[in-house]
């Protein structure tokens, strides 16, 4: 009657170490594998990034549109032609002191 007890005990044995081996193996892929945390973490600091990047383009973006209706036909700012003329042309008026 021994024979059957050891033969349970080895299948309990068994048993137990291959539920612990594949609970190991999932919480292992649920913290570092392709969709893990640590990934996710990852991805959400990348994403803030992008966000932030995305925020300064569209700034951007929205600057250089308002200079561009500003220097328009139909809206002509002549300060800002004056300072534009100055700083890609090097103009200066004859009345003006220029200290480099």
């Amino acid at each position: 009657m021994a024979r059957p007890h050891r033969t349970r005990s080895l299948f309990s044995l068994f048993f137990i170490v291959g539920v612990l081996t594949l609970a190991g193996y999932f919480t292992f892929a649920a913290v570092q594998g392709e969709y893990g945390l640590f990934e996710r973490i990852e991805l959400e600091a990348q994403r803030s990034e992008l966000q932030q990047e995305y925020d300064q383009l569209e700034a951007d973006v929205v600057a250089m549109e308002n200079l561009t209706k500003r220097m328009s036909d139909e809206y002509l700012d002549v300060d800002l032609l004056d300072e534009r003329a100055r700083k890609v042309l090097g103009l200066v008026r004859a009345d003006e002191i220029v200290i480099q």
